[in-house]
């Protein structure tokens, strides 16, 4: 399933609760999930508005008295212990991440000293969590986003009065596109920032899509140029049936010199693990002219920080590069069909022409070998018969 962000009014942690309890996210189920972290000392509250005649959702997270304020290095601690799935995790430590980021930047401290004031609250905690717990729920597997509109004026915070955007809004979107309006009134929070820029892997306009649902959350302020609303739209992406899908990916690549080439293979399955899209070894002759590999590594924009993460804990690497770029693609989708071998996983391929061709799945291939004790290649050509138009060349890249 995929989700757009329709940031038409900005986006805050509760407006984007109140779309995904708009879509059919059951709030109960959800407080109970949020209880498990443990996080407590709040509630959730949600009612039906109207804003501008749109029938919307409005979620509250009605937090107690003098909530304890945590360091990152303590809310990064509990999600990883937490006991939510790979996913849920690693969305919400992207969300967080940009956020501590922030604010360490501003404040001139140290990431894991950060001390988190209403950004880190409970009720950020809540909204950040709960925005990722709701897109598992309703099986969103990739989102995109709007431009965000800045609106202009002033916002009372715990450091005082600060300018709109506030410092983290405007720290939180570097690079993600951006535009002013004539609107005194924070239209973006650093809470929504950072959900949009964890969640949302691509910002522009809504693509080709088939929109099986919307969802509406409504913020608390009246505005006048403009309903205070957050659209969410899901659905199926249309031109993934396309013969050619255009879609925004990130490269990461760091050249390393001293480190036991036995850690490269482990490297590869732990990165294809974390959800790489493809990882190659390049040979390159580095400075002082030492022969070193440079590891390159392509993914979806929103696993980058796992990437990157991964290749910090595995290698010797000091530091590495990444840029977001365009690729296309021949579209393809895997399927399990029936084979003289019992059911096999294969890609089917579409090319421009509109011809289909399959490819099996190498490690399936594998695994049939293994398991009728025949050679590998024998299973290709088997394969190969009985599915005519395959492309039975064992795969090399996903790219």
């Amino acid at each position: 399933m995929y989700a757009y962000l329709d940031c038409f009014s900005g986006i805050s942690g509760d407006m984007t609760l109140g779309a995904l309890v708009d879509l059919g996210l059951d709030l109960a189920w959800l407080e109970a999930e949020l209880h498990r972290l443990p996080l407590d000392g709040f509630t959730l509250a949600s009612e039906t508005v109207h804003v501008s005649g749109i029938r919307a959702t409005r979620v509250s997270v009605q937090v107690a008295e003098n909530p304890p304020h945590r360091h990152w290095s303590e809310i990064r601690s509990r999600i990883e212990a937490s006991p939510y799935s790979d996913a849920v995790r690693r969305r919400s430590l992207e969300v967080f991440v940009r956020i501590a980021q922030a604010e360490a930047a501003i404040h001139g401290v140290a990431v894991e000293k950060v001390h988190f004031h209403e950004v880190g609250g409970i009720d950020a905690q809540v909204d950040i969590l709960g925005a990722c717990l709701g897109f598992e729920k309703l099986g969103i597997e990739a989102a995109g986003a709007s431009s965000l509109p800045q609106g202009r004026g002033l916002v009372h915070c715990a450091h005082g009065v600060l300018p709109v955007p506030a410092p983290a809004t405007v720290a939180i979107l570097r690079g993600i596109p951006v535009y002013g309006v004539d609107t005194e009134a924070e239209l973006v929070t650093p809470t929504g920032a950072a959900i949009a820029a964890g969640l949302a892997g691509t910002f522009g306009p809504m693509p080709a899509m088939v929109v099986e649902a919307v969802g509406y959350g409504a913020g608390t302020r009246q505005l006048a140029d403009r309903p205070n609303l957050l659209r969410i739209l899901i659905g199926r992406r249309a031109d993934r049936d396309a013969a050619v899908v255009e879609e925004s990916v990130t490269v990461i690549e760091t050249a390393v010199d001293d480190m036991n080439p036995e850690i490269f293979g482990h490297l590869m399955e732990r990165l294809f693990a974390d959800g790489a899209l493809d990882v190659c070894w390049i040979p390159v002759q580095m400075k002082k002219n030492r022969p070193g590999t440079l590891v390159q590594v392509v993914c979806r924009p929103e696993d980058r920080e796992a990437m990157i993460g991964r290749i910090f804990s595995e290698t010797t690497s000091l530091g590495v590069r990444h840029d977001t770029v365009r690729r296309r693609a021949l579209a393809r989708r895997v399927e399990t069909v029936d084979s003289p071998f019992g059911p096999v996983r294969v890609k089917r391929i579409v090319d421009p022409a509109g011809h289909v061709r399959f490819a099996p799945e190498y490690e399936e291939c594998r695994r049939i070998a293994a398991s009728h004790n025949r050679p590998l290649r024998d299973v290709y050509d088997v394969l190969g018969k009985f599915f005519p138009t395959s492309d039975l060349r064992p795969p090399t890249s996903d790219l």
